[in-house]
Order: structure tokens, then C-alpha cells, then sequence
């Protein structure tokens, strides 16, 4: 497709016509830090970042002038650029024996660029002349074959020529170049060099410190009488060790008098529990006072950037998640193998499954922990950070709940995850999960992949199903809010019994109760024995189908069953969130 293209002040934009210059830009390429490249006789290839170009020319010769264009302009940006910063004013100028060996560098390659030049003219003089010579030959009255030899000859004489004359002009480019940046190689020199007498200087005060340390250390007396304890300023020690709450930084100072003074070191509370009572220990209170592991009861606050969502996502339309730069703000504390785990949050649903008698009632509790996994997510819009290759997330409650978890990253295009759940209460978990997503301006979809496998070890029942489609809504204007839909069915492979749940997707319109789910459990031959009902976020509940019969038909031409059912038990609640 023809398109215009405008090449002014380092910045290469584009429209579709010329016309549209004075009021729609298609697009611009910064090439100070933009990448040249030539593919083949009419192809260039200009990429920045996230962004390439494939520009084809009507001919070579138009493409090389382009080509030589751009690479001028680039260099004229980056001048810019360099000097601009140059400009800053900061810097300390170079010292004088760094600038005169600078120039004689310099000197040194302005004359061998001197020598290129000769060489250059040499071997055009050279190459006329034998060009002249083959032409004369090719006058000459010869055999058809020496004469087509005699042309290729030619031919390469000139590619020859052609060849010598770009790497003249690619040398001296390059001390063109050389020349722009020596003052950033200068101060940047510079810079390393007074960041190295520091640390060197640090360095040798550390060591001296740590040399009178020792000796203090060593001329101090050594009974226990003498030795007092690292006693933490302003606060309380309680009887088991452990600092105050109120007191979130405490300070610990050297007890001896007759030392002299040292660095002061600030820990947090909770190292200075443990080091208070590690130094009372000593004289004689057992270590059994230790405190405790604590688990935290919540996770620090997000902090609140403002940042401008439309420049992130204009370039993202239609792109797979995973190629989408986030802002480091939209993500959750936690990674993706963290999140995922969360899916047992009603584990203890699996652990009343292991104790029913029929198949199908199992399956209504293996459907509602299915949905159970969703509770969470009408609240937790933000995404969690993606796991490095080979990161694994381990979660061991044996002790509390009786199962483990283990979940590691497996693929890192396209991010994939396995996970792994064993429980002594009589059942094992595992999934494999990879995403698939679209992005498209208003909302985003995202479509796990992967089954989810769940054994109960007694009865050998092995469900398997897969998630449903989650869709983030007002991702660029609005609250962010999050809808589940479609439908999962659950297959029991050993009995053939099926549940199907359908999650209704979110409808202004409608007169349903918002995020609804519900489902029919059936058995191999297909007789429906309870139907489920309920929402992905606050509860689900089950009732014994006593008797089915056939209702009337509906406006998409298809047959209602009506079903009576005994009165609904809840299977599932969710809990009041932390």
C-alpha cells in the first residue's frame, strides 16, 4: 500500500495521502535511537522499541537515497541529542593530558582516513583504466564464450569500484561519529574513575574501623559479669523477647564505654525481637523464648501513581497480552504461580467430597469448588506479575489442612504454569495453565488454557474440566471491573457422570441477578439428578431433582425441561474477605 513519508528534524512520520499531512499523522519514528536496516535490493526496515517499519522503495537507486537520508539524519539527531546533554553544565571539563591524547587520537585517524582517500583515488584511476582495457577487449573480434567472459569481468570491475567507494565513505562517517561522542566517553571515563577513589576510600575507612573493632573487642574483659547486653533505646522488652509493636525502628549501640564510637546500625522491629533475646540468652534465659514464625496479616498498600492509560494502549490494540508492556502499577503483589494457588482458598469443599457416597452428589461439590476459585476476582482487578522461567511457588499447610502445593513456571513464551496438589485427606489436584488474550480498546479477554484434574484417591473418580473466559471491562475509561462467562463442564471419567455449569455473562438489560452461574448434574445415561444454582461470587447451592418433564417450547425453538426439586442446600459460601 502507498503511503506519504515526511523526514524532518530526526522524526519520520507518515500519512496515507498527502493531503492528510495537515491534519492526521499515521505514525512517527524517533531515529536517534531507531534501527536501520536493509533487507534486500527495495526493502528497509526501521525499528524503535516496540515498533517496526517495512518500507519498500519503487527502485534501488530511490531506496539508497532514502537509506543515505535516514542514516544522516540519525546522526544529525543523535548530535543533537548528545549535545544537548552536553549542555547540562555539570560535568567537570576533562583534564588537559586526556583532551591532548583525545586529539592525537583523532589526528591519527584524520590521517589515515587521508591514506583511505589516496587509496580511494588510486583505485578509481586503476579501475578506469581497467574498465578501458576490458571494453577495448570486448571490441576485439573474439569467440562468443571469451567475450561473455570478458563482460562478466566487467561487471565485477564495477561492483569492485562501487564496493571501494561505500567503505571510504563508511570511514569517514565513522569519524564523524567517533568524533560526536569522544566528550561522552570522556566524562563517562571520568565519572568511573572518581566512583573508583571513592569505594577505595570507603574501603580503607571500613577496614580501619573493622581493625579497631577487633582490638577493642580483644582488650574488652571476658567475664560475664562485665558483659552487658545490647540494650534497644526506647522500647519495652516483653517477657518472651519480643520488641513493642509501637516502636517501628530501634537502635542498638556498642555497650562497652571505654571503646570508642562506631557506626550506628538501625534494624526493623521484628530483627531486633530476635537479637534482643539472642543477647539475653547469654545470660542465662533459654532460647526456647524465641518468637515464633509469624504469617503477616495483611500486604502493604499500592501505591498510587496516576499515569496517562491511553499513550500505554494505543499502541496495543490487537495485540497478545504477553507482548503488551504494563505499567508496573497495574500489577498485584504477587505472581502469577501465588494467584494461581489461591484456587484452593475452599479446599475443605474437595475434603466433604471425599466423603460421599454417590458419584453425582461428589460431582456437585467438585462443580461448586470449580466456581469457588472466581470469588475473589470482583475485587481483584489488578494483574499479577508474570513468573520468571523456572520460579516455583510452594504452599505447605500439612499440618492445618493436610495438603501441599507446589506450582513452578514451565514456559516463558507463552508463559505457561504447572501445579501440583496433594492431600492426605484423601485427594490430588494438578493443572497445566497458559493464556490466550485479546485486547480490544474497550475491554480485554482472557482465555485460559489447560485442563484442571482432580482424583479422589478411595473411589478413583477423575474429574477434569477447563476455566471459563474472564473479560477486565473499562480498561481505558471507568472503573475496572471484571465479568466471567461461557461454560465449564466437568466430566467424570471413571462413572461418565457430567455437570454443566453456565456462567451468564453480565447484561445491562437483564432482569437476572448479576453474575449468575447455573448447572445441571446428570449421569452417564443422561438423567439429571441435581441442578445448581447460585453466583461465582458470594454462593452456590444444590437441589435433588425429584421428578423432570418436558415444558414448553422456547423462542430459539428448543424444548425447556422443567425440573422439581427438593429445597436447595448451600454447598458453598464465600468468606467475608480479610
Amino acid at each position: 500500500q502507498r503511503r506519504w513519508f515526511v523526514l524532518s528534524n530526526g522524526l519520520l512520520s507518515y500519512y496515507r495521502t498527502q493531503a492528510e499531512m495537515a491534519h492526521t499523522c499515521r505514525g512517527t519514528i524517533n531515529l536517534s535511537t531507531a534501527h536501520i536496516d536493509t533487507e534486500d535490493s527495495c526493502n528497509i526496515v526501521l525499528s524503535n522499541g516496540g515498533r517496526t517499519y517495512h518500507l519498500k522503495a519503487n527502485s534501488e537507486v530511490e531506496r539508497q537515497r532514502w537509506v543515505t537520508a535516514l542514516e544522516l539524519a540519525k546522526a544529525k539527531a543523535i548530535r543533537m541529542r548528545n549535545n544537548q546533554s552536553d549542555d547540562s553544565g555539570d560535568e567537570e571539563p576533562a583534564s588537559q593530558s586526556d583532551k591532548s591524547e583525545l586529539h592525537g587520537t583523532l589526528k591519527t585517524l584524520s590521517s589515515k582516513l587521508e591514506d583511505l582517500s589516496t587509496c580511494n583515488d588510486l583505485i578509481a584511476k586503476h579501475g578506469a583504466a581497467l574498465q578501458r582495457s576490458l571494453s577495448e577487449l570486448e571490441n576485439l573480434k573474439l569467440p562468443a564464450e571469451s567475450g561473455e567472459k570478458i563482460k562478466a569481468v566487467n561487471e565485477r570491475a564495477t561492483l569492485f569500484r562501487i564496493t571501494s567507494n561505500a567503505m571510504i565513505n563508511a570511514c569517514r562517517d565513522f569519524l564523524d561519529l567517533a568524533e560526536t561522542h569522544s566528550r561522552k566517553w570522556q566524562r563517562a571515563l571520568q565519572y568511573e574513575r572518581e566512583q573508583r577513589i571513592r569505594l577505595e576510600e570507603t574501603i580503607e575507612q571500613l577496614a580501619k574501623q573493622h581493625n579497631s573493632l577487633e582490638r577493642a573487642c580483644r582488650g574488652a574483659p571476658g567475664t560475664a559479669e562485665h558483659l552487658k547486653p545490647f540494650v534497644p533505646t526506647g522500647s519495652v522488652q516483653s517477657s518472651k523477647g519480643e520488641a513493642s509493636d509501637e516502636d517501628e525502628e530501634t537502635e542498638y549501640f556498642d555497650a562497652m564505654e571505654d571503646a570508642p564510637a562506631f557506626i550506628t546500625v538501625t534494624h526493623r522491629a521484628e530483627e531486633g525481637s530476635i537479637l534482643s533475646s539472642c543477647s539475653y540468652s547469654s545470660q542465662g534465659i533459654s532460647l526456647d523464648l524465641l518468637p515464633k514464625k509469624r504469617r503477616r496479616t495483611r500486604i502493604p498498600d499500592k501505591p498510587n501513581y496516576s499515569l496517562n492509560l491511553w499513550s500505554i494502549m494505543k499502541n496495543c490494540i490487537g495485540k497478545e497480552l504477553s507482548k503488551i508492556p504494563m505499567p508496573v502499577n497495574f500489577n498485584e503483589p504477587l505472581s502469577m504461580l501465588q494467584r494461581l494457588t489461591e484456587d484452593l482458598e475452599y479446599h475443605e469443599l474437595l475434603d466433604k467430597a471425599v466423603k460421599c457416597e454417590s458419584s453425582t452428589e461428589q460431582m456437585c461439590f467438585v462443580a461448586a469448588f470449580s466456581v469457588s476459585s472466581y470469588s475473589t476476582t470482583v475485587h481483584r482487578t489488578a494483574k499479577p506479575f508474570n513468573p520468571l522461567l523456572g520460579e516455583t511457588y510452594e504452599l505447605d499447610r500439612l499440618e492445618e489442612f493436610g495438603f501441599r502445593s507446589l506450582c513452578e513456571q514451565v514456559s516463558h513464551h507463552p508463559p505457561a504454569a504447572a501445579h501440583h496438589v496433594f492431600s492426605k485427606r484423601g485427594w490430588t489436584l494438578w493443572q497445566e495453565i497458559t493464556i490466550a488474550s485479546k485486547f480490544r480498546g474497550k475491554y480485554l479477554s482472557i482465555m485460559p488454557l489447560g485442563a484442571i484434574h482432580l482424583e479422589f484417591h478411595s473411589s478413583g473418580n477423575h474429574y477434569v474440566w477447563r476455566k471459563v473466559t474472564s473479560t477486565v471491562h473499562n480498561i481505558i475509561v471507568g472503573k475496572l471491573w471484571i465479568d466471567q462467562s461461557g461454560e465449564i463442564e466437568i466430566v467424570n471419567h471413571k462413572s461418565k457422570d457430567k455437570c454443566q455449569l453456565k456462567f451468564t455473562p453480565y447484561s445491562y438489560f437483564s432482569r437476572d441477578v448479576p453474575r449468575k452461574v447455573t448447572g445441571v448434574v446428570s449421569d452417564a445415561d443422561g438423567k439429571a439428578h441435581y441442578v445448581m444454582s447460585g453466583t461465582w461470587d458470594e454462593k452456590m447451592e444444590c437441589s435433588k431433582i425429584v421428578h423432570s418433564s418436558h415444558g414448553s417450547t422456547s423462542s430459539e425453538g428448543k424444548q425447556k425441561t422443567v425440573y422439581q426439586t427438593l429445597s436447595p442446600k448451600v454447598l458453598w459460601k464465600k468468606y467475608p474477605l480479610p
